[in-house]
């Protein structure tokens, strides 16, 4: 698009045209039945979005740990100290998106929202590593339970 800003290296290439997109992609993690390639960086946080903005029968800080763990055992992932699901990088993104949700322009569609969201630092999947040293982000202990940043406090 003319006069638009690159995407920075690693960023999320998705682009959800409706919200109907976030939608699928939020029931078919709680359903189980997203394939697991579309488990993507930026399935994630429209999964997550989905679930803050549209199903306040959930409360994402408690709910998605457990319905991330239960996908990824459905799709043959294991979550293990080395794999699978990480709880430090899902609190911290779940501060993010509701950082980004909240200025957010009044009324803006689901798709529009997590669209910017992902043309954002956080669409990059590396955007963590401005917080984290790769050695205390990826230990057991941050995998397992939140782990304060040792590099930068967070933004938000």
């Amino acid at each position: 698009m003319p006069g638009s800003e690159p995407s920075p290296p690693g960023a999320a290439r998705a682009s959800f045209a409706g919200e109907d997109d976030i939608r699928r992609i939020g029931e078919g993690v709680l359903a189980r039945t997203l394939p697991k390639a579309e488990w993507t960086h930026a399935a994630h946080f429209a999964a997550a979005l989905w679930i803050v903005a549209r199903r306040p029968d959930l409360a994402a800080e408690r709910d998605m740990p457990g319905l991330i763990r239960a996908y990824n055992e459905a799709t043959g992932v294991a979550n293990t100290d080395h794999g699978g699901y990480h709880e430090t990088i899902t609190l911290a993104s779940l501060r993010g998106l509701r950082a980004h949700l909240a200025a957010a322009p009044a009324g803006e569609p689901l798709h529009r929202t997590c669209n910017a969201l992902l043309a954002s630092p956080l669409g990059d999947k590396r955007w963590p590593a401005a917080y984290w040293s790769h050695a205390l982000l990826f230990s057991p202990a941050a995998r397992r339970a939140w782990v304060d940043p040792d590099l930068a406090p967070l933004p938000f």
